[in-house]
């Protein structure tokens, strides 16, 4: 039930239309298979065929050029900026919405253009689409269209153009610990990664992106910490997400940037959540990270896992809905 599903250094006006096969939508590895190799995935060209303005004429005043897309996030060793420090770069984040008239329509676009962030909202009723163009959390715009009572779900994530895999998603589905992790590429230089976690210890926990998708003995079969040869150092290796700060009920929320992190280059590793800050121990828990939809690439409105019509889910249905 992952409804989560990428960035030029020159944005468009106009969408890729591809509504990609469900079956290749999404990315999937087995934990049972010994250290999967990930897919090898490229980066699509401006001139591709497979791109084309003819579907989404609502997107034209949203994709303009980011004005945060150059500005300078990394800190020292090349790791995320940390948690609520400076704003995060532009993207498209799409919603569906449940939403009935036009009446529905001014009630989340009001609420949405309210939050700080938020550059541009469009709203598409009869898809029931709302797509939103900003560098605020996903964790804040669902808040604020929760707060319109109306039921929302995060369908996609990116800037659409030259990305054939813009974004991905691992989710710790328990049976102690909950959380969702997501990658959006901003440029070919630069990541964004928002996360958000819950039934952890108090405190500092490290967190990486590792080698391998392996999860038969959890986060111990997972590898080193991901590391490519021309992108990180020994010391700082890129996978490095550094330190999450767990507050005293067990939740800790993350946003932030990775400079040189390639999302498609994740498709089939894991997000390893340790126990301890310097990350010495094997790790308390791990999620294999999956390829989730970019913009304009999810607009059904059933689960085709399932049949689950997306109004008729649960909460439960949604692993860790706080971001």
């Amino acid at each position: 039930m992952a409804f989560l599903r990428s960035v030029t250094t020159t944005t468009k006006t106009a969408i890729a239309a591809l509504a990609l096969p469900a079956a290749f939508a999404f990315s999937s590895l087995s934990p049972s298979s010994p250290n999967p190799k990930p897919e090898n995935l490229f980066f699509l060209s401006p001139s591709s065929s497979l791109l084309t303005s003819a579907r989404f004429g609502l997107v034209k005043n949203l994709t303009q050029r980011p004005s945060s897309l150059s500005m300078d996030t990394s800190t020292s060793n090349q790791k995320p900026i940390s948690q609520d420090n400076g704003a995060l770069p532009e993207i498209l984040t799409e919603f569906m919405v449940d939403m009935k008239c036009e009446g529905c329509v001014n009630s989340v676009r009001n609420k949405l253009q309210a939050v700080n962030g938020v550059k541009n909202v469009e709203v598409d009723l009869a898809n029931q689409v709302v797509r939103i163009l900003g560098s605020s959390p996903v964790k804040t715009m669902t808040e604020a269209l929760e707060q319109t009572g109306r039921n929302a779900r995060l369908i996609g994530q990116g800037i659409p153009e030259d990305f054939l895999v813009s974004a991905a998603v691992a989710e710790f589905k328990g049976p102690d610990i909950f959380g969702v992790v997501r990658f959006a590429q901003v440029n070919m230089e630069l990541a964004r990664i928002e996360a958000s976690f819950s039934g952890v210890s108090p405190g500092k926990h490290g967190w990486s992106i590792n080698e391998f998708g392996d999860l038969t003995k959890g986060a111990a079969s997972t590898g080193k910490v991901f590391n490519p040869t021309n992108q990180g150092t020994e010391q700082e290796p890129l996978g490095d997400l550094g330190t999450l700060d767990v507050d005293e009920k067990g939740d800790a929320f993350f946003s932030g940037t990775k400079r040189k992190l390639r999302v498609a280059d994740l498709i089939g590793r894991s997000v390893v959540l340790f126990g301890t800050e310097d990350k010495s121990d094997e790790g308390l828990t791990a999620a294999v990270i999956a390829r989730s939809a970019g913009v304009g690439e999810n607009y059904k409105k059933i689960c085709t896992c399932d049949g689950t019509i997306i109004w008729e889910s649960s909460n439960n249905d949604f692993v860790a809905s706080k971001v």
